[in-house]
């Protein structure tokens, strides 16, 4: 199960990555073909013209897809921010179920962002949404990278609550303790 688990927060990762990728990949278009126009128009010659129709519609899809792909693999790698100072000033016997707690509370938000969002992402494929830019995207493709995401994260959260229940503390803890004495993870 562990090895699992472990591949598909790998999975989110790569798939976070491919779309800040494709971010790039446009972006890169759309200014090169700025800049080809610029040194057509200065030479006197015809322009292309060429545009990334929706760039910043399908650039902010894709960011946010891969926002919250990472979620779930950021969460385990120690990388979310969290505030410890509290945590921090109790000892070990009372900060387990304080994380208990709030990672119990935790499960439960993201769950329900997760319920609601694939609610949200079904609704949009049932009615055929689509976005109003130049190019109109079916809005469930975004909104179903949303859930997905929170899905995952859901699914981290679970399996760091289990951590600490049986280990008494959870896996993202030794990344925080190697950032607080000044080491790498």
């Amino acid at each position: 199960m562990r090895a699992a688990l472990d591949r598909l927060y790998s999975l989110s990762l790569w798939l976070a990555g491919l779309c800040l990728v494709a971010i790039a990949v446009l972006v890169g278009l759309q200014v090169g073909a700025r800049l080809l126009d610029s040194a057509l128009r200065t030479l006197g010659l015809e322009q292309t013209g060429f545009i990334v129709p929706s760039l910043a519609e399908i650039g902010g899809f894709l960011l946010a897809a891969a926002s919250f792909l990472a979620l779930g693999a950021s969460l385990k790698a120690g990388s979310h921010i969290r505030v410890t100072m509290l945590l921090a000033l109790v000892g070990e016997a009372r900060r387990r179920p304080m994380e208990l707690f709030a990672l119990g509370v935790s499960a439960l938000a993201s769950g329900y962002g997760t319920w609601y969002t694939a609610k949200l992402a079904l609704d949009s494929w049932t009615f055929n949404e689509k976005s109003y830019g130049i190019v109109p995207v079916p809005l469930v493709i975004p909104q179903a990278s949303l859930a997905i995401g929170l899905a995952i994260l859901t699914i981290a959260i679970l399996d760091e609550l289990h951590e600490t229940a049986v280990r008494g503390r959870p896996s993202f803890r030794s990344a925080e303790d190697a950032i607080a004495v000044g080491k790498e993870a």
